[in-house]
């Protein structure tokens, strides 16, 4: 894990957040957000202390920019999710009681995906035999209102009640989310919210167009990041023993 913070202006920070460089003002203006004054009104931001400033807000306004696709004043619940009917090339989710709806993954996201299955598959089976690690499609509900389908899971051996016929009810010991480019914000934001609620002991956040990979861990009520890398970097995490990730075969250059 690199001490190093990097410094970023607004427009990136809004690009990573998937928000408009308004909503950056404006929580800069109203301290919401961490930030560095370096000068007359020139401003830089940490990303992940940014991240972390915005996930532990309870009732966080800055995910509500855009909204969810389809909103109403009565709460969308998994019975009404599970009469959704089909749409071919998109997935949706239930992120408390708002229905949710995104094209589905690219090949680059599937490519990555695959390969890091792989590392993980291979790692829980030396240390966890009876564990389990799933891809996507698969529903994880966490309440009658929110229905998440991560990209990759992993749920230990001494977790396998919460596996059931058509879903995991309940949280897993990791999850791992690849970004989309249509709306990293909920990735960044809303779901590392709702997966901190839950009680998701390890949450990482894959990058394939940064090439990054950020892992974080539940301490008492809200994630810190402990392994982080880019690029051609192996990230060691600290939690799990011997799991080294060479992030250099993730990527699709790496065909």
């Amino acid at each position: 894990m690199s001490g190093k913070k990097d410094l970023i202006t607004a427009r990136d920070l809004a690009e990573k957040l998937g928000l408009s460089v308004e909503t950056i003002w404006r929580y800069t203006r109203e301290n919401k957000i961490p930030y560095l004054e370096l000068g007359n009104r020139q401003y830089r931001y940490v990303l992940d202390d940014v991240i972390n400033a915005l996930s532990s807000h309870p009732e966080n306004e800055v995910v509500k920019e855009t909204g969810a696709d389809y909103q109403s004043k009565k709460p969308f619940t998994y019975e009404d999710y599970l009469k959704l009917p089909e749409e071919t090339g998109y997935q949706f989710e239930v992120l408390e009681g708002n229905l949710t709806k995104e094209p589905s993954p690219n090949v680059m996201h599937q490519r990555v995906s695959r390969r890091l299955q792989r590392i993980l598959e291979d790692y829980f089976m030396e240390i966890d035999p009876e564990g389990e690690v799933f891809d996507a499609p698969l529903d994880v509900t966490f309440s009658d209102i929110t229905v998440v389908q991560p990209d990759l899971l992993y749920i230990a051996g001494s977790q396998k009640e919460i596996i059931k016929e058509n879903r995991i009810d309940g949280s897993p010991e990791l999850v791992v989310e690849i970004l989309s480019p249509y709306n990293p914000r909920k990735d960044r934001l809303q779901k590392m919210r709702i997966y901190q609620k839950a009680g998701v002991k390890h949450y990482w956040i894959v990058d394939p167009m940064d090439r990054t990979l950020q892992c974080y861990a539940l301490y008492g009520d809200n994630y810190a990041i402990v392994a982080s890398g880019m690029d051609e970097d192996t990230v060691e995490h600290p939690d799990f023993v011997n799991l080294s990730i060479p992030l250099g075969k993730l990527w699709p250059e790496a065909e």
